[in-house]
C-alpha cells in the first residue's frame, strides 16, 4: 500500500514538473482573448472622436464625465495601445492597471443600472424585472418576424437576442485583466525575452 501510495505521489509530481513546461499558455489565451475587445473598442472611438466626446460629456444621453475632450482620449489610447502590448506580451502587468481602470468606469458609469446579465434572460438567480420584460418584447418581436419575414433566414447565423448591457462583461474583462497583473504576460511574451536578454545577464 506504501509503495502504491509513493508511486502515485511520483505520478503526480512528474504530471506537475511537465505541465510546467506549458505555463505559458494560460496568460497567452488571456492576452489573445482581449486583444480583439480592446482593439475594436478604442479603434471604433478614434473613428469617431467627437461623437466619442460628446457622449463621454453630455449628462443626458452620454456619460456626463468630467474634462471629456481628456477622458475619451485616454480611454481611447488606453484601449488602442492595451490590445498592442498585450499581442506583444510587453509591459502587460503595467498596462493592465489601466485596462482595469476603464473597465471599472464602464461597469459603474454605463452598465451598473443595467444588473448583471449582457443579454437578457428571463429566468434564473441574475434575472431582474428588466430582463423578464425584455423577453416578453423578444417573444413579441419574434412573433412579429415569423408572421411577417422570412425568419429562418434572419436567424440562420444567430439566434435573436435583446442585449442587456449589464456589467458581466466589463467584470469579466476586469478578472481577467486582474489575473494578468499578478501572473504577468507568460513566457511566449516580450516581457519574457527582456527579462531573460537584459535583466538575467545585468545580474
Amino acid at each position: 500500500m506504501a509503495k502504491l501510495t509513493d508511486l502515485a505521489i511520483k505520478a503526480h509530481t512528474t504530471l506537475l514538473d511537465i505541465s510546467k513546461h506549458f505555463d505559458f499558455l494560460g496568460p497567452l489565451a488571456l492576452r489573445l482573448y482581449l486583444v480583439p475587445i480592446f482593439w475594436m473598442a478604442g479603434t471604433k472611438k478614434w473613428g469617431s472622436m467627437e461623437d466619442t466626446i460628446a457622449w463621454f460629456g453630455n449628462p443626458d444621453w452620454g456619460l456626463g464625465l468630467p474634462l471629456p475632450g481628456l477622458m475619451a482620449y485616454l480611454a481611447t489610447f488606453t484601449e488602442i495601445f492595451g490590445a498592442v502590448f498585450l499581442l506583444l506580451g510587453f509591459a502587460v502587468r503595467w498596462i493592465s492597471i489601466p485596462l482595469m481602470f476603464t473597465m471599472l468606469v464602464a461597469a459603474v458609469t454605463v452598465h451598473w443600472q443595467n444588473g448583471w446579465l449582457a443579454i437578457a434572460e428571463g429566468s434564473g438567480f441574475f434575472a431582474s424585472d428588466r430582463t423578464i420584460g425584455a423577453i416578453d418584447r423578444l417573444d413579441r418581436a419574434k412573433s412579429i418576424l415569423q408572421e411577417h419575414g422570412n425568419y429562418s433566414w434572419l436567424t440562420e447565423n444567430g439566434s435573436l437576442v435583446i442585449l442587456n448591457n449589464g456589467i458581466e462583461f466589463a467584470t469579466t474583462y476586469f478578472i481577467m485583466l486582474l489575473v494578468l497583473l499578478f501572473t504577468g504576460s507568460g513566457k511566449a511574451s516580450l516581457d519574457h525575452f527582456i527579462k531573460q536578454r537584459f535583466m538575467v545577464n545585468a545580474q
